[in-house]
């Protein structure tokens, strides 16, 4: 379990008899980047809740770093940072002094502290508004120095609900550079919980796709698209040969799942990269000229859609590598509904 950031098991948790999450079982390894996605109401904020100890879960286990978020919620938040979908800063202090405050409340050295916090707010360009009030500060600029505050302790995992809901285009590219950097470069886990599929495709390297609390697919996106589409998507732009023979031509070699005609361009569905070399051979060899040959990739975006229409169509799902199958038997009763427990601390 050591290289297992994250691991939950049947997790659940009620909010009165509604269920907001249902048996969620997953694995996230260290270094990696998973992407929460679903509609709004799906499950995704209340799984970050709950791997933070700000809920309990009504049934289920869960793992962050090996340590249990519902016995240990103050050795957990000394591993971990999160970023809200709002800022939740203090507009009365300077950005210094909002990310003093944390670190005091830390119990972070003051002077080791300040050089932190300089360090952080030059990296996401807000050193110049570092004694300033955060009241002046635009959304963008408000979201980096809570991203500097979530790394103030330079956490291990790092949760993000909504980095970049409420920027400008310029400041979603800068925060998604972030993220980048942050997992890429400096190996941490990142749950990102997203409804910009596009952010996402750029920087998850697995996706859980939930909706009303449950779990529709979990893998990473490559594996999903194999288990949802039989084969890989191509394009042949082709001249000199009337595009239905060309078609013809193409459909017979074997390998070729299916063949469809686009103006001059032909879409394939090939079971593997070499079949389109063996397609633009032959067609070579017929005196076609072939323009451009080019194998496609089901982006995470493509995946998601996809899950969502055969869900809605007929209610089928996709669970990491065991393929599509039926949705699987409801999960036991609930226990009963607690009463409401105590506001858990920030």
């Amino acid at each position: 379990m050591a290289d297992v950031a994250i691991s939950t098991s049947g997790l659940t948790r009620l909010f009165g008899t509604q269920v907001a999450l249902s048996a969620l079982t997953i694995e996230v390894p260290r270094g990696e980047v998973l992407a929460l996605l679903g509609p709004n109401g799906a499950g995704k904020t209340t799984t970050v809740r709950l791997l933070n100890a700000v809920l309990a879960p009504d049934a289920g286990s869960m793992r962050v770093l090996g340590i249990d978020p519902v016995t240990d919620p103050d050795e957990l938040r000394r591993h971990t940072g999160v970023l809200t979908e709002h800022a939740g800063l203090d507009d009365r202090l300077t950005a210094t002094e909002n990310l003093l405050a944390v670190a005091r409340i830390r119990g972070m050295d003051v002077s080791t502290a300040r050089k932190r916090i300089g360090e952080l707010l030059e990296r996401f360009g807000m050193s110049a508004r570092a004694d300033q009030r955060v009241a002046g500060a635009s959304t963008g600029q408000r979201k980096r120095i809570a991203l500097a505050r979530s790394l103030l302790h330079d956490p291990e995992v790092l949760f993000l609900d909504e980095p970049t809901s409420g920027l400008d285009p310029a400041a979603i590219r800068d925060v998604v550079a972030m993220i980048d950097t942050l997992a890429a470069e400096q190996g941490r886990t990142v749950i990102l919980c997203t409804h910009f599929l596009a952010e996402a495709d750029e920087l998850a390297d697995r996706m859980a796709i939930l909706h009303h609390g449950h779990l529709e697919a979990f893998g990473r996106p490559a594996e999903l698209a194999a288990q949802l589409w039989n084969g890989i998507p191509a394009t042949l732009e082709v001249g000199g040969l009337d595009p239905s023979v060309a078609a013809d031509l193409v459909r017979s070699i074997r390998g070729v799942l299916d063949v469809t005609v686009d103006g001059a361009s032909l879409a394939l569905n090939i079971v593997d990269r070499e079949v389109l070399a063996r397609a633009v051979g032959e067609l070579v060899r017929a005196g076609a000229d072939v323009f451009a040959a080019r194998p496609e990739t089901h982006t995470l975006s493509d995946v998601y859609f996809e899950v969502e229409r055969r869900r809605a169509a007929n209610g089928t799902e996709v669970s990491g590598t065991s393929g599509m199958r039926p949705n699987s038997p409801a999960p036991p009763p609930p226990p009963a509904p607690r009463a409401p427990e105590p506001q858990a601390r920030p």
